[in-house]
């Protein structure tokens, strides 16, 4: 089979090879799926500078979130057990976690359904509890993970601004139903969120940036408001000042999805369902912005690493590169 392989730490583009290597082997209670599509995150790229905090020995296949299908034929999501990631014709998966595809997506949205929209569900419920009529601020709101959060903000009942780099990011987010749109390289996100608020702030900020973005998330959250942790994408991870935490009266709250699988695993499924639900209903559609076919794989996960994506770029094995290509 063919599959994108990591022979050393580095950037995306100059690391990943795409080799012929012999399908995987399935260990205890694992199972080999036939990958129908596999959705990019940013996680990816860190896997390949040798920067997450999961380190597969070399060489490895990137790919943590894929549509797969069993060996019965049934439609699975799944998160690949590395060394053998989503980015090849075959993976290996742990039977246990399987999830059923939703009916409603097809096989490159359901890739892209999972992990961010998982975050995004135990974001926004589980850890800040957002409620029907709250501000929800969310940072690279066009972006794989912010665009799932703001269509869960949305389904939720929330006022949502989105914040964006540049005008093209603007207008996905305002198609994603974002209230308030603003873009940060050419406003003042601090005054056009106070302005948008009325100067109360937002209830609940969704950050996976980091670095100036969580400085504005801090001066732009309301009285008993809660800012979200999701990830450092700026690449720079910030020090918060306790002390205004204190006299301002708001929570600083982490979000590390993995640690539910160990920690309350039940929770996945659950969530699972609710997001199987919302799909049924039209409620959220995760938006996959290109389709790459399987030879276009390093230098997608390369733009995904640069930041000039939108949505998800999802990686579709089956997908004749004459025709890959935009599509939503």
């Amino acid at each position: 089979m063919q599959a994108w392989q990591v022979h050393e730490n580095g950037e995306p583009s100059e690391v990943m090879r795409l080799d012929e290597t012999e399908r995987p082997v399935p260990g205890e209670g694992q199972v080999l799926l036939k990958v129908r599509a596999a959705a990019i995150n940013f996680p990816d790229a860190l896997l390949c500078r040798g920067q997450y905090q999961v380190r597969p020995p070399l060489p490895f296949t990137p790919g943590v979130e894929i549509c797969g299908e069993t060996e019965d034929g049934r439609r699975v999501i799944a998160n690949p057990v590395l060394p053998h990631g989503g980015f090849a014709e075959y993976a290996v998966a742990d039977a246990r976690a399987l999830l059923p595809a939703p009916e409603a997506l097809d096989d490159a949205e359901t890739a892209a359904l999972h992990i961010g929209y998982q975050t995004g569900w135990f974001g926004l419920h589980q850890r800040a509890r957002l409620q029907a009529g709250e501000t929800l601020l969310v940072h690279a709101a066009a972006g794989g993970v912010g665009s799932a959060a703001v269509q869960l903000g949305k389904a939720a009942g929330a006022r949502v601004i989105g914040v964006v780099g540049g005008p093209e990011k603007a207008a996905v987010a305002a198609g994603l139903g974002c209230d308030v749109v603003i873009d940060r390289r050419s406003e003042d996100v601090i005054a056009a969120v106070k302005e948008a608020t009325g100067g109360k702030g937002a209830d609940v900020v969704y950050d996976p940036v980091g670095g100036d973005a969580y400085t504005q998330s801090a001066k732009t959250v309301a009285f008993e408001g809660r800012i979200v942790v999701v990830g450092f994408a700026s690449g720079s991870i910030p020090s918060p000042a306790l002390n205004h935490a204190l006299v301002k009266n708001y929570s600083i709250m982490g979000l590390h999805w993995g640690l539910y699988a160990s920690k309350n695993p039940k929770l996945i499924p659950h969530c699972h369902e609710r997001l199987t639900e919302l799909a049924a209903r039209g409620a959220v559609k995760p938006l996959v912005s290109e389709r790459v076919a399987l030879d276009g794989a390093s230098a997608a996960v390369q733009r995904v690493a640069d930041g000039v994506t939108t949505g998800r770029v999802v990686v579709v094995p089956g997908l004749d590169a004459r025709t890959e290509g935009a599509a939503a």
